[in-house]
């Protein structure tokens, strides 16, 4: 596990995951409001005390419980929280640091806009390169349709297209390599894709 920062205050470490029998990654953000994990596994301890964790989707709570922090997560990742023991308000409410939740059209996930770093942190709906992307590979693709239930990708593309009207130059994935730059034409390109 590498602690990474990507800018100051924000920082990037990966961990392995038994299911997806990959390393995935989770973020540390310092805010005027303390110390903020987003998707935390296995926090690195050089961190300290989290004072808030933030969720994508219900399934990365993977750390929440064990962490004791003010937890928020998208709506409809309420109820499977709470069933797993994580106590968690709704991300629509607002969160700290002025991190805004964005819904998506999987309806448990929401993405983040971290408007200081100018970073969108995603959970699964996108998915990043391998680690070493190769010269002819995208470095964003969406999730596989079939992990959106009912929607499809046209319902994604466009749950995900706000995005756009934000000054993005970083995506940062649980699954692949994030993009560290340029993130507004990457997204730009792959939403416009048909």
């Amino acid at each position: 596990m590498t602690l990474v920062e990507l800018a100051p205050g924000l920082r990037r470490w990966t961990a392995w995951h038994d299911h997806w029998e990959e390393e995935v990654g989770a973020l540390a953000v310092d805010t005027d409001d303390g110390l903020v994990l987003i998707d935390p596994i296995e926090p690195p301890p050089e961190l300290g005390r989290a004072d808030h964790v933030l969720l994508t989707v219900y399934w990365h709570a993977r750390a929440a419980a064990g962490l004791k922090a003010r937890t928020w997560a998208p709506s409809r990742s309420l109820r499977p929280l709470a069933n797993r023991g994580v106590e968690a308000e709704s991300a629509a409410a607002g969160q700290p640091g002025g991190i805004r939740a964005l819904q998506t059209a999987r309806s448990a996930e929401a993405v983040y806009w971290l408007p200081e770093y100018r970073a969108v942190v995603v959970g699964d709906v996108l998915l990043g390169a391998g680690a070493k992307p190769r010269a002819t590979e995208e470095p964003l693709r969406l999730c596989p349709e079939g992990w959106l239930g009912k929607a499809t990708h046209g319902d994604l593309r466009e749950s995900l297209r706000p995005l756009l009207d934000l000054p993005v130059e970083r995506v940062l994935v649980s699954h692949g390599a994030p993009v560290l730059e340029d993130g507004h034409r990457v997204l730009d390109r792959l939403l416009a894709a048909t």
